[in-house]
């Protein structure tokens, strides 16, 4: 099964969504949740309007897709399920920073956005550990 990386990016106001590893796949929308509809709508036009010899090799066969998200995006999208004093308590970075990065205050060094992924990816594997 092939996979389609797609990354979503956050601006100010809104979201919008590249393949880094399929051309011609693009989507924006007011939402992450919208820009993932639209990025199946965008496949789904690509392969209606493209004869098959043309479409990109990820599209000829079975494929899933893979999201990245960048820090803004993760902070909004996650925010409804865990607020910023959670995510503080993650990663050990203060709440006022993650807003400020949420917010387009501040950009993360690397350092800082590998110190969220692990945080959650932690805080993750904790929870597949848990039974009732």
């Amino acid at each position: 099964m092939e996979k389609i990386i797609m990354t979503i990016e956050k601006s100010k106001d809104y979201f919008d969504a590249y393949s880094d590893n399929c051309d011609g796949i693009y989507a924006g929308g007011a939402s992450i949740d919208e820009v993932k509809n639209n990025t199946y709508e965008a496949i789904n036009a690509l392969k209606r309007n493209l004869p098959e010899d043309r479409w990109p090799k990820p599209l000829k066969s079975e494929f899933e897709i893979e999201w990245k998200l960048d820090v803004p995006s993760f902070l909004e999208y996650y925010s409804h399920y865990m607020s910023l004093a959670g995510m503080q308590r993650i990663t050990g970075i203060n709440q006022k920073q993650l807003s400020n990065y949420l917010n387009h205050r501040a950009v993360p060094r690397q350092k800082q956005a590998d110190r969220i992924i692990n945080g959650i990816h932690k805080f993750a594997a904790e929870l597949m550990n848990i039974t009732l």
